[in-house]
């Protein structure tokens, strides 16, 4: 009953069972086995187009590294400001671009707008010597409010961004969430939409560590392939990495997990949103949800065994409910019978049930 986050899960079974396969023999080190091999031509078949591809193990490290390449050391990076990288990431795009400076906008429900980032980048002080130089814009999909830039949003703001001589990154640690929900391609709503690379996460949705740096266009792999291995990131058993991707993407294993997690969270959704004293903040478009809860509804969940994070804090009654590939639908059901019971409780109201 642990709603805290979809890193809470253990690992599909299809990518222990990948893992298991991949451990016997032996294999070349340094991503110069067959694994990573396929697994260069499996997402270029994905994403319908040639791509320069970099697994590393952490979301963090995939999105700092990518963007140590968008960004000279003096430059701007300019991003939603709850967005992984400038709230959750201690400051590693900032370390391992050498000092790239974090420029943040704000945007409803955990969204960049176009025309905010036009505003912003016309006032960035390009040739400037005093300012640092707006160099790359950056977007999570699906975002940290958990919902989703439509394609014609991504679009927007990548015009805007090369309109503007920069280049576009977009933050996927929950990107088969937001594809699920879209109903579109991977292809659609990244190159085609404008994005330069990609962060392409599968921990949060079955991996035991597995992300993937993926460039759109060619000529970033030789110093990106430096900046991983001056990071620390080159794992010289790759093959494990690539195995759990390898795995994550077969037969749409990928999408299915990330289906069940979005149904599960709409379930929640639809059982949350006719609840008295309980107010949805953002539109619920992929699988993190945030609501406001009594205190005395938040205190019996817990006394009940359910876990959830308080986001503003200890005493905060915005509460985030994260569903995962695995969350069970009785839990779920539980969670909202629970809900109930309390609320009923503290106002008294006669309820119809959930």
């Amino acid at each position: 009953m642990n709603f805290c986050s979809d890193n809470v899960t253990g690992i599909a079974p299809e990518i222990l069972s990948a893992l298991i396969a991949a451990n016997a023999g032996t294999a070349m080190p340094y991503g110069n086995d067959a694994l990573t091999q396929r697994l260069e031509g499996q997402l270029a078949d994905l994403f319908e187009t040639d791509v320069e591809i970099f697994p590393v193990a952490t979301g963090s490290a995939a999105n700092a590294l990518a963007l140590s390449v968008l960004s000279p050391s003096y430059g701007a990076i300019y991003c939603h400001t709850d967005s992984h990288i400038n709230v959750d990431e201690c400051g590693a795009p900032e370390f391992y671009s050498g000092g790239a400076k974090l420029v943040t906008l704000p945007g409803i429900n955990g969204k960049l707008s176009a025309d905010g980032l036009d505003s912003a980048l016309k006032k960035g002080g390009t040739g400037v010597v005093h300012h640092v130089q707006p160099a790359a814009v950056s977007i999570t999909q699906a975002t940290e409010a958990g919902t989703v830039y439509r394609l014609a949003e991504v679009q927007a703001i990548a015009q805007v961004t090369h309109a503007h001589g920069l280049r576009l990154h977009m933050d996927g640690a929950r990107f088969a969430n937001a594809i699920v929900s879209l109903g579109c391609s991977p292809a659609d709503v990244t190159w085609r939409s404008g994005v330069d690379v990609l962060s392409f996460g599968a921990t949060k949705n079955g991996a035991l560590a597995a992300e993937a740096v993926v460039f759109f266009k060619q000529g970033y792999g030789d110093e990106l392939g430096y900046r991983r291995k001056r990071g620390g990131h080159l794992f010289s058993k790759m093959r494990f990495l690539s195995a759990q991707l390898e795995a994550y993407l077969t037969d749409d294993l990928w999408l299915r997990n990330a289906t069940h997690a979005n149904q599960m969270a709409q379930i929640l959704s639809a059982g949350l949103s006719v609840l008295p004293d309980v107010r949805l903040c953002y539109p619920v478009e992929a699988n993190e949800l945030f609501a406001v809860f009594p205190e005395a509804v938040i205190m019996g969940l817990l006394a009940e065994g359910f876990q959830f994070y308080r986001w503003d804090g200890d005493e905060g009654t915005l509460v985030r409910l994260v569903t995962a590939f695995n969350t069970s639908e009785a839990d779920v059901n539980t969670f909202l019978e629970c809900t109930q019971r309390y609320i009923r409780h503290s106002s008294g109201k006669v309820l119809a049930d959930v």
